[in-house]
């Protein structure tokens, strides 16, 4: 199968801002695991053995099947194509099946059963099903990629994921790096409710970000946005959106949870606020 597909040389990779999984992508999921199962793949944890005892000949699905159920327990086993099962139990799935593939390579054929003897690559293979399953998130456009440690993450969108992906945060102030990492770790994970403590996390980042030039926040602002802008325009656009941020804060159930506070109801507007307040943090703390 090819790196990439001629679309994707001719228009650019498509963008990957599709949250949950598609009919399309559920069934190349299935397919990929089915493929693994029939060809002895998961027969390194799970091996189906010659009767003679002379080996592994291939995987056995009952107690892959009752290891899955296991540790998945939302999910179905054998698995079907419907229902698509909700996006958080399809991705410990696919971690689940990179924990415990391998490369098969056939030994000794035995003629009398009319089957093939197999040893085992677990590295290899590991690395071919995150290349399948990367594939399969880029050409459905999922917004999910799977690391090299076998992690699934979710993407950020496409102006501050580079920037989120390789931060490392070193502000000379060890609670500030260590609410910006955090913050930084649940906006990238699937669970919408940990992106929801993400956000909260950054709200707490901005307000100590607020006191890196002395306690007075009023003076430790104005001198943290003298040094990020000194053309006044722009210094005024990064006043008003400073004071509309910690406005936003304040108003809405970020870091305050009384009945006065209005909640935020859909998941894209989290994650709307949450670039908007890092672009701003990110900008004032590359200044300083």
């Amino acid at each position: 199968m090819p790196d990439t597909y001629f679309s994707d040389r001719e228009q650019g990779p498509r963008p990957r801002t599709m949250p949950g999984v598609t009919t399309a992508a559920w069934g190349g999921i299935v397919a990929l695991i089915q493929g693994r199962v029939a060809n002895g793949s998961f027969g390194v944890d799970y091996p189906d053995e010659c009767p003679d005892g002379r080996g592994t000949t291939g995987t056995d699905s009952r107690a892959l099947g009752l290891a899955v159920r296991a540790d998945i327990p939302e999910l179905d086993w054998p698995l079907e194509l419907d229902p698509i099962p909700p996006v958080l139990v399809v991705m410990d799935l696919i971690e689940f099946c990179h924990e415990h593939v391998a490369e098969v390579v056939p030994t000794s054929y035995h003629s009398f059963f009319g089957h093939q003897h197999l040893s085992f690559e677990r590295v290899p293979g590991q690395v071919e099903l995150r290349a399948a399953v990367n594939r399969m998130f880029a050409r459905n456009r999922l917004a999910y990629e799977m690391s090299d440690k076998g992690q699934i993450q979710r993407l950020a969108g496409p102006v501050l994921h580079e920037v989120l992906m390789g931060s490392a945060f070193r502000t000379g102030d060890a609670s500030l790096d260590s609410l910006l990492e955090s913050a930084r770790a649940r906006f990238l994970d699937p669970d919408a409710s940990i992106r929801r403590d993400a956000i909260e996390k950054l709200w707490d980042a901005w307000e100590r970000v607020k006191t890196l030039e002395g306690p007075d926040k009023r003076f430790s602002v104005k001198a943290l946005l003298d040094r990020t802008a000194d053309e006044p325009s722009f210094r005024e656009v990064l006043e008003q959106e400073a004071r509309m941020l910690t406005d936003v804060g304040n108003r809405f159930q970020i870091r305050h949870s009384e009945t006065s506070q209005v909640p935020l109801g859909r998941n894209d507007h989290v994650d709307y606020l949450f670039h908007r307040l890092f672009a701003l943090i990110w900008l004032v703390l590359r200044s300083r």
